[in-house]
C-alpha cells in the first residue's frame, strides 16, 4: 500500500512507530474491552497504545500537534474505573497504567512521594506503610484505581472533609501538552511567580500569563460563581487557581480528565498514618434518620462518617465480605429490621485519648433520643476497620449483583449539597426516583454531603434511554436548587452538557483555559469544556454517543440467561486489583492486559455473542475471543471475588462447547478432558508408566505432539490395598456399607489426583479418620468431570454429571457426611453439578422431572472436622511450638472463605498455631501449567506471589490444594503437607 493512500490513523501510528518504545494494539479485541469502563456507555477506540515512558508520551504528543494530525482525537485512560465515560473514545486511546506504574521515590522525612501516573493507590500506600506513611483521598476503587486517574478526576472520598481531594496533596506535576512539549508545575509565589517560569518554553510562559490574567481580572466573578462545597468543583478550577499567597497551575489540571493534557509523574504529599483508630457502626430503622443523625454527629468532628442502605447491607451478606464483618451489624433480637447504618471513624495521637474520644462518643449516642438507634458496635484498629470498609468499598459493585434485568446505573451518582441540606435534598430525590416507579441503592459519605444513588434501569430497553435523561434533567434542577453540584466525586465525563449551568457566567473563561492548552479541540474532546475559538465544537450530550445495553440488547435472550452473570459484568474492575497476593486475576496480574482480565473476557464474550445472533461471524474474532478465554486459568477466583460474581470459567466452557462446533479441537483437549477415566486403567502399568515419563524422547514428544509438559507420575503407592489402612472400599452398589457397626463412619468421595498421584495424601486422611475412631468408607471412583467442564465438553459433563449424582445420592442416604480432599474437585459438586449445561438436557431433564438442586452435601475436609469436633472431645494431645502457615487453594477461599477460619479453628483445637499465608494464585489450575504454551506464564504467576512465601517458611507451609503442592514441587523442588498430614502426625503423638 502507497503511504499517500493510507488513513491519517493508520499514517500516524505508522510514523509513530519509528520511535516508539511501547506497544499498539489495533485488533477487534482490543477495540471492544477498551470501548467500555465502569459507566453506562460504550464506544469504541480505533487503536490503543501503551507508552512505556515519559518519551513515548511526549513522541505521542509531538506527533499529534503537527498540522496534519490536528483532527486526530487522543484520550489518555489509568484504571478505567470512570463512571462517566472520563476514557472513552472513538479516536486514540493512551493506557498509561501497563508500563508507566512505578514509585520512582519516597522521602520520609519531607512526607513526599514522586510516582508515575499508572500507579495503583493502595500499590502506593503499601509501600508507604513501612514508614508510617499513607496518601491520603480515599477511594472505594483503591486498588485499582491510578494516581494518574485520581489527578484527573481531582478524586476523593472518605475522609474528604479532613483530607480534602487529590489536588490538596498534589506538590508538583509533569504534564505532557500538544507539541510534546513537557510541563512542570508547582505552585508558585504570587509576588515573584513570573521567576518560576523564566526558563520555560514560549509556549508554556504564554499559558502561565494567560491564566493569570483571567485570575486576577475576572477575581469577584469566579468567586460568585461557585459553592462553598467541600466537594465544589471537579476540572479547571479557578476559584483555587490564584489566591494571595500563589499561583498554582495544578488546580487547573487537576480534575481536567485529560482533556489539557496527559499527566505522566507526580510529586505528592503524603501523611502519617492515625495512630489509633476506632470505627463505630450504628445501624437505623430507617434511612433518612441515618443521614439526619449524620449532620448531628458532625458536631462531635470524627475523622469520617459513611453511610450504606439495606440494599447494600443485605447484598454484601451473599457476599465474600460478609463473614468478616457480619459481627459488626446484628440482627438477633431485632423487631425492626436495619434500613440503613452509618460508619463513624474517631482517631487520636495517643490510646488513652482515643478512648476516651470513644467514650465521648457512645456517652452522646446513648444520652441522645433525638433518632432511634437499634445496633451499635465498634471496630478497633486497622484490621477490623479495614474489614468493614472493605464491604463499604464494594457498594458499587454490589449493587451490580441485584436479581433481574434492572441493574442499578451510574448517572446521578455523585451529587454533592451542602451537608445541613442533604437529609432534605435526599428526601426529594427519593420522591423524585420513588415517581418515576424506580429500585434504587444509596451509599456515601455525608459528612461531605455526597451521596451515590444508583437507580435501578435496564438499559436493554431503548425507553431506559429517555428515562435516565428525563432523571438527570430533574436532579440537576434539585442539586442546583439546593446549591449543589452534580459531580461531587467522579468527574464530568459525559455529563458535560450540564457544566454551563454550574459554570454559570464563568463557562466562557472555563472555554479559553481549554483553547490555551488545546486549541484544536484534540485532547478527550467534547468533555469539562470546548474552546470558543471553534465554532462547532461543542460538549457532548449526556445520551449523544452508545450505550452498553445498544449492544446488550442484541444478544440471543437464551444466550442472555445461559451466560448469566458474566452478562451482568458493569466495568467496576475488581478485577484489575494490583495486589499480587490476592487471588483474582492471576493471568491479568502475569499479562498486564485487560484483555486477559474477567472484565475484558466478559466484554468479549457478549460481543461474540452478539455477533452470532446478528450473523456477523468472524473467524478472526473467533480466535481473539478464544485466545482471551485459552489465557484462563479456571481458577474461578472472579465468581466469588466478583461483587457481580462475574463467573469466567463457566462462561469460557460454554464458549469452548459451541467455538469446538465450528473449529477441530487438538487431540490434547481429549486427551485432558479424559484424564481422569484413563488414570486408573494405567495404574496395574503404573511402573512402566513412570519409567516412560523418564526418558527424553518421552517427555520430547509430549511437548511437540501434544504440547503437555512436566507429567505428574502415579504414587509408588498408587496400587496400595486400601483396606490394609482400615478402609472400606464400597461395592458399586453400596451393599458393603457398614450400616450395622455401631462406630460412626464417614464416606470418602475419591480425586484422581490425591487418589493416585499423591496416594500418601489419601493414605493418612484415612489414618485420621481412623485415629478419631471412626470407619472411612471409599465411594467407588468415579470421574468428577471437572476437566471436561473445564475444556467445554458440556454434553460429555452432563452425562457424568447425572450418573455420578445418582451414586452420591444414594451415598448420601445412608446419612453420614461424604468428604471430597481435593477442594477444587469437591467444590464441582456444590457448584457445576447444580446447573444444566445445555438446552437439550435441560429440556430433557424437566420432562424426567429431575431435580435442580442435587439431594447430597459433598464437604470439603475442614467444613466435616470443623462439625465434627464440635461435639466430640479430642485426645490430650502435647502443644506443639511449631507455628505452621496455610496456603489455601485460590477455589476453596473465594468461593467458601468461611473455610480458612475453619482450618485455623481445627488447628486451634489440636493445640497448633497456624497462619493464614495471603497468597495470589500458584500458577498451576489443574492442567494450566501442563501445557506447554502456558508453562512460563505459570511460572511467572508462581514467582509474582508464593515463591517468597515458600521460600520463607519453606516445611511450615501446609496446601490443601493437590495442583498447589504440585507446582511447589515442580517449581520449589520442595513437597508440601496437606494440612491433615499435620493433624494425623498430631493424633499419633497423643497420649
Amino acid at each position: 500500500m502507497q503511504q499517500h493512500s493510507l488513513s491519517s490513523i493508520e499514517q500516524f501510528l505508522k510514523q509513530l512507530k519509528n520511535d516508539f518504545d511501547g506497544d499498539i494494539d489495533g485488533s477487534d479485541a482490543a477495540q471492544q474491552v477498551y470501548a467500555t469502563d465502569n459507566s453506562i456507555y460504550r464506544q469504541i477506540p480505533q487503536v490503543i497504545v501503551y507508552p512505556k515512558h515519559q518519551k513515548d508520551v511526549q513522541y505521542i504528543m509531538q506527533l499529534a500537534g503537527q498540522a496534519e494530525y490536528r483532527h486526530l482525537v487522543i484520550t489518555p485512560r489509568g484504571g478505567g474505573t470512570g463512571t462517566n465515560g472520563q476514557s472513552l473514545t472513538d479516536g486514540i486511546v493512551v493506557d498509561l497504567s501497563r508500563h508507566m506504574n512505578q514509585i520512582l521515590h519516597i522521602d520520609p522525612q519531607r512526607r513526599t512521594a514522586t510516582v508515575q501516573a499508572g500507579v495503583v493507590k493502595d500499590q502506593l500506600n503499601a509501600a508507604l506503610k513501612p514508614h508510617g506513611l499513607f496518601f491520603a483521598p480515599e477511594l472505594s476503587t483503591s486498588n485499582r484505581a491510578t494516581i494518574g486517574g485520581m489527578i484527573n478526576t481531582d478524586a476523593s472520598g472518605q475522609g474528604s472533609c479532613r483530607y480534602g481531594k487529590t489536588h490538596h496533596h498534589v506538590i508538583a506535576l509533569k504534564t505532557v501538552i500538544l507539541q510534546g512539549e513537557m510541563l512542570e508545575s508547582e505552585a508558585l509565589a504570587r509576588q515573584n511567580w513570573q521567576q518560576g517560569i523564566a526558563n520555560k518554553s514560549k509556549l508554556q510562559q504564554n499559558i502561565y500569563h494567560d491564566l493569570f490574567s483571567i485570575a486576577v481580572q475576572n477575581k469577584q466573578l469566579i468567586k460568585e460563581s461557585f459553592p462553598d462545597l467541600n466537594r465544589s468543583l471537579t476540572g479547571y478550577d479557578l476559584p483555587h487557581l490564584l489566591d494571595e499567597q500563589t499561583f498554582n497551575m495544578n488546580n487547573i489540571l487537576c480534575g481536567s480528565e485529560g482533556t489539557l493534557g496527559f499527566v505522566v509523574e507526580a510529586t505528592l504529599n503524603v501523611l502519617p498514618i492515625p495512630a489509633y483508630r476506632v470505627l463505630i457502626n450504628i445501624g437505623y430503622a430507617g434511612f433518612e434518620d441515618a443521614l439526619r443523625d449524620a449532620n448531628a454527629l458532625m458536631a462531635l468532628q470524627p475523622l469520617s462518617i459513611e453511610t450504606v442502605d439495606s440494599k447494600v447491607l443485605n447484598l454484601a451478606k451473599n457476599d465474600i465480605v460478609w463473614q468478616n464483618v457480619a459481627q459488626y451489624f446484628p440482627e438477633t433480637g431485632l423487631s425492626t429490621p436495619i434500613e440503613g447504618i452509618n460508619l463513624v471513624e474517631i482517631d487520636a495521637e495517643t490510646e488513652q485519648a482515643l478512648a476516651e474520644l470513644k467514650q465521648q462518643f457512645l456517652q452522646h449516642l446513648k444520652q441522645d433520643q433525638s433518632v432511634v438507634r437499634l445496633t451499635t458496635t465498634v471496630a478497633v484498629g486497622g484490621t477490623e476497620i479495614g474489614y468493614v470498609y472493605a464491604m463499604r468499598k464494594r457498594a458499587v459493585g454490589l449493587l451490580g449483583n441485584v436479581q433481574g434485568e434492572k441493574r442499578p446505573q451510574p448517572f446521578v451518582e455523585d451529587t454533592a449539597v451542602p451537608p445541613q441540606h442533604l437529609a432534605d435534598y435526599i428526601s426529594d430525590f427519593r420522591k423524585l426516583l420513588d415517581q418515576e416507579g424506580l429500585d434504587y441503592g444509596m451509599f456515601g459519605h455525608v459528612d461531605a454531603g455526597v451521596l451515590h444513588v444508583r437507580p435501578a434501569l435496564d438499559m436493554k430497553d431503548p425507553a431506559s434511554l429517555e428515562r435516565m435523561k428525563k432523571i438527570t434533567d430533574q436532579v440537576v434542577e434539585l442539586t442546583h436548587h439546593y446549591g449543589g453540584v452534580l459531580w461531587g466525586e467522579h468527574g464530568k465525563g459525559l455529563r458535560s452538557e450540564y457544566a454551563p449551568i454550574f459554570f454559570g457566567q464563568t463557562y466562557p473563561l472555563i472555554q479559553k483555559v481549554k483553547a490555551l492548552f488545546d486549541p484544536y479541540n484534540q485532547l478527550n474532546p467534547g468533555k469539562i469544556a470546548t474552546p470558543a475559538t471553534i465554532k462547532t465544537a461543542r460538549l457532548i450530550g449526556l445520551t449523544e454517543i452508545g450505550l452498553r445495553g445498544d449492544a446488550d440488547r442484541q444478544v440471543a435472550q437464551q444466550d442472555w440467561q445461559e451466560y448469566g452473570s458474566t452478562m451482568h459484568c458493569n466495568g467496576n474492575g475488581a478485577c484489575f486489583n494490583y495486589d499480587l497476593d490476592d487471588p483474582m486475576c492471576p493471568s491479568y496480574k502475569v499479562t498486564r492486559d485487560r484483555i486477559h482480565s474477567p472484565k475484558g473476557r466478559a466484554t468479549l464474550i457478549k460481543e461474540w455473542l452478539r455477533r452470532e445472533h446478528q450473523g456477523e461471524q468472524d473467524t478472526n474474532f473467533d480466535q481473539q475471543v478464544y485466545s482471551a478465554l485459552h489465557g484462563c486459568l479456571s481458577c474461578k477466583s472472579c465468581a466469588g471475588q466478583c461483587p457481580v460474581k462475574v463467573d469466567i470459567p463457566d462462561a469460557k466452557a460454554r464458549f469452548l462447547q459451541r467455538y469446538h462446533q465450528r473449529h477441530g479441537r487438538s487431540i490434547r483437549d481429549y486427551l485432558i478432558s479424559n484424564l481422569e477415566s484413563f488414570i486408573p486403567k494405567l495404574v496395574p502399568m503404573a511402573g512402566l508408566y513412570n519409567m516412560l515419563q523418564r526418558l527424553t524422547p518421552t517427555i520430547l514428544l509430549q511437548r511437540q505432539m501434544f504440547k503437555l509438559v512436566d507429567i505428574p507420575l502415579f504414587h509408588p503407592q498408587a496400587k496400595a490395598d486400601l483396606a490394609k489402612y482400615g478402609a472400606i472400599v464400597l461395592n458399586t452398589d453400596l451393599s458393603n456399607f457398614p450400616e450395622h457397626d455401631p462406630r460412626e463412619k464417614v464416606i470418602i468421595v475419591q480425586d484422581a489426583f490425591t487418589r493416585y498421584f499423591e496416594t500418601s495424601v489419601f493414605l493418612d486422611m484415612l489414618a485420621l479418620i481412623v485415629k478419631l475412631g471412626m470407619i472411612p468408607c471409599i465411594l467407588p471412583y468415579m470421574a468428577n468431570g471437572k476437566p471436561l467442564h473445564v475444556h467445554g465438553f458440556l454434553d460429555q459433563f452432563e452425562q457424568k454429571r447425572q450418573q455420578n449424582i445418582q451414586l452420591l445420592k444414594r451415598a448420601a442416604a445412608f446419612n453420614v457426611p461424604l468428604i471430597g480432599i481435593d477442594p477444587a474437585m469437591t467444590l464441582v459438586y456444590r457448584q457445576e453439578y447444580k446447573s444444566k449445561l445445555t438446552e437439550q438436557t435441560q429440556q430433557n431433564n424437566a420432562q424426567v422431572g429431575s431435580e435442580q438442586e442435587p439431594s447430597y452435601q459433598v464437604l470439603m475436609v475442614q467444613e466435616w472436622l470443623a462439625i465434627w469436633l464440635k461435639d466430640h472431645p479430642l485426645p490430650s494431645i502435647k502443644h506443639s511450638a511449631l507455628k505452621y502457615y496455610l496456603a489455601s487453594h485460590c477455589t476453596e477461599k473465594t468461593q467458601s472463605p468461611v473455610s480458612i477460619q475453619q482450618w485455623q479453628d481445627i488447628f486451634q483445637g489440636f493445640g497448633l498455631e497456624l497462619e493464614v499465608l495471603a497468597l495470589g494464585c500458584c500458577g498451576m489450575a489443574g492442567t494450566y501449567g501442563h501445557e506447554a504454551e502456558h508453562r512460563a506464564l505459570s511460572e511467572q504467576i508462581y514467582q509474582q506471589s508464593w515463591q517468597e512465601k515458600i521460600s520463607q517458611y519453606q516445611q511450615q507451609v501446609l496446601a490443601t490444594g493437590y495442583s498447589c503442592r504440585t507446582q511447589v514441587k515442580r517449581l520449589h523442588q520442595q513437597s508440601l503437607k496437606h494440612p491433615i498430614q499435620v493433624l494425623k502426625t498430631c493424633l499419633e503423638h497423643a497420649h
